[in-house]
């Protein structure tokens, strides 16, 4: 086939006709090329838009999310350093503590060492003062038996052996006061 310049130039009537019709096939053809072509541009525009918009709203909640976590970090090491401040506060009474507990047990040694089993009596009746009725008693022997448990830090066994030994003697003497009225 012959190229369009010489077709122009000297082609006849059917050739030219022929390459109007081609043209017009061509400029037909590309006009549907370039409508897709914009529509095609167009769509991306608005998908380009919409992923910036949701690009920008991803880096919003990032910053937002960034800022909450530094935030919980920051409570975080302030809790921490509370808990480190209480455990050791918590050591130094600890070793406070038993510092009193080895200079209470030396004293207790030496006055043991110096106190006959007859002076309990006083202790024992010290310990009971101002009771005046069974249930008074009752709870004052709760209460002592709670500070002088052994299971306790300053706990003693003996104090708790002359405790019970009191309690049962007063409890009798109350049941038996009881009875007889």
């Amino acid at each position: 086939m012959r190229n369009v310049d010489e077709i122009l130039k000297d082609g006849n009537e059917k050739e030219l006709r022929e390459m109007k019709a081609w043209l017009f096939r061509e400029e037909f053809r590309l006009s549907m090329i370039r409508e897709e072509l914009d529509e095609l541009r167009k769509k991306l525009e608005h998908e380009k838009k919409f992923h910036e918009t949701e690009m920008r709203s991803l880096q919003h909640k990032l910053k937002v999310e960034k800022g909450r976590i530094e935030q919980e970090n920051r409570l975080l090491d302030q809790k921490m350093r509370i808990l480190q401040k209480g455990f050791e506060d918590l050591d130094e009474d600890r070793r406070v503590l038993q510092r009193e507990k080895d200079k209470f047990n030396s004293q207790r040694g030496s006055y043991h060492e110096k106190q006959s089993f007859s002076h309990h009596s006083g202790v024992e009746e010290m310990l009971f003062s101002g009771v005046n009725s069974y249930l008074t008693l009752k709870k004052r022997y709760k209460d002592l038996m709670k500070m002088f448990h052994p299971d306790n830090v300053t706990g003693d066994h003996e104090m708790v052996q002359i405790i019970t030994r009191e309690y049962e003697e007063l409890k009798k003497a109350y049941e038996m006061g009881s009875r007889a009225r």
